[in-house]
């Protein structure tokens, strides 16, 4: 997830209020060497046979994800150039630790999105040069994941400089292929256990297509951007010839004309498709909204089915994989209904083949994006019955027949509760 028209705010049960923001100017560093050479000491070399197969086959793979999310991706210009544990941590998030991670490879996870923020740890052009601290400590991290044999997704998050703008393309173009050459030669030993993200919802930020699909010419310049990608990758060898790589349509839009004007390259079986689905948005993301979800109703269910359709028709049915790179329903004290919507989720994606990864901020209380389901201060799982939904529904253990049932006893049970409340004598003095 992005910076959703402004701030992204965490309240998290330390009683810490935390807001990060992220500004169009480009941070400095001390780093001379070239982009191309600067590849990072003090983390063990990594050096691994990468299998020579189709994305298609490893997404097969994948069953359920988990996001870290607001961590390495957090920041802002103040603290630019700052040591890794004070950016990681500068949005109220706690420093994650192998443990953390190892919590979510035994709950049942095997896929770890590490969402990165480049930008406050990279120098001025035209070298753009990440500094090493920042390079290990996501290798570091990245290794947590890795080490738990988990399929990890590596991005580039929050940047605000890939503006996909014609007027834009060619400053983003080139810092785009410099940070992300620097990247693949930093992990070119991995093997396909880890995948490259080109960009996080790109689009046109403050402008009234941001959150609409974009436009025709800014639809085009993400796809100069995701070719740019694709190119840079392959270009540095080693095992990343082979890389699985994820190419987002604009925004990583869940809408149908976004997805049919993504161009995905025909001569490449290692690219998959990364989109966001917050569905549908008035139960899942929109502000102070619906609490209630009933899969037995078309009206509740019609959002995830269009995409699903979507999905299948452009993508799978063409052998292009996809994957559900960010999903979740935020917080407003329902998680029945939440874990009835995971259930529901999952399932139907798991149906045509898409795996999905949890937006988890670990964020839970207050008016914000609360997303959390794994608390790491305490590394408890606050909403059990909405990870349980998650993990049973990507091994297959339900139904969509089933899920509906279900839906008609909620419907049911809510009809009920509504009438006891109405049929209850007021309280007197």
């Amino acid at each position: 997830m992005n910076l959703k028209k402004s701030f992204i705010a965490l309240l998290l049960t330390t009683a810490i209020f935390v807001t990060g923001c992220s500004e169009n100017t480009t941070s400095g560093t001390s780093d001379t060497s070239s982009a191309g050479d600067n590849t990072s000491s003090g983390v063990t070399e990594v050096n691994e046979e990468i299998r020579d197969i189709s994305s298609m086959e490893l997404v097969k793979e994948m069953k359920i994800g988990w996001n870290l999310g607001n961590t390495l991706d957090a920041g802002y210009k103040g603290i630019s150039n700052t040591s890794p544990e004070t950016i990681e941590t500068s949005w109220g998030n706690p420093v994650t630790t192998k443990e953390m991670i190892d919590d979510i490879k035994a709950a049942g996870f095997n896929v770890l999105r590490v969402p990165v923020t480049w930008e406050w740890s990279t120098g001025e052009g035209p070298d753009y040069i990440i500094s090493e601290a920042w390079m290990n400590r996501v290798k570091e991290v990245v290794n947590y994941g890795i080490d738990n044999d988990m399929f990890v997704i590596l991005n580039i998050h929050h940047e605000t400089w890939h503006y996909p703008t014609e007027e834009n393309y060619e400053a983003a173009s080139d810092r785009l292929k410099k940070v992300w050459t620097q990247i693949a030669n930093n992990f070119k030993g991995y093997d396909e256990h880890l995948i490259f993200e080109g960009m996080n919802e790109p689009r046109v930020v403050g402008t009234s297509e941001e959150w609409m699909g974009g436009s025709e010419p800014t639809r085009a310049v993400i796809n100069k951007l995701n070719k740019d990608f694709i190119e840079t990758v392959r270009s540095t060898g080693g095992n990343n010839e082979k890389r699985h790589l994820m190419i987002p349509p604009y925004g990583a839009n869940s809408g149908t004309v976004a997805l049919q004007a993504l161009e995905v390259p025909e001569d490449d079986d290692k690219i998959i498709v990364s989109v966001h689905g917050y569905l549908p948005y008035n139960f899942a993301l929109a502000d102070g909204s619906a609490d209630l979800w009933f899969a037995s109703r078309e009206n509740y269910t019609k959002d995830i089915d269009t995409l699903v359709n979507d999905l299948k028709t452009i993508f799978i049915d063409k052998g292009i994989p996809v994957i559900m790179g960010e999903f979740g329903a935020r917080s407003r004290n329902n998680e029945i209904y939440r874990a009835h919507w995971a259930k529901y989720y999952v399932t139907a994606m798991k149906e045509i083949g898409v795996p999905c990864v949890w937006w988890d901020n670990n964020a839970y209380v207050g008016a914000g994006e609360c997303f959390g389901l794994y608390n790491r201060a305490y590394r408890t799982w606050t909403f059990s019955k909405v990870k349980d939904a998650l993990i049973s529904a990507a091994n297959g253990e339900y139904t969509i027949d089933e899920i509906k049932k279900e839906g008609e006893q909620l419907m049911e049970e809510y009809r009920q509760s509504k009438k006891e409340e109405e049929s209850a004598p007021e309280a007197t003095e």
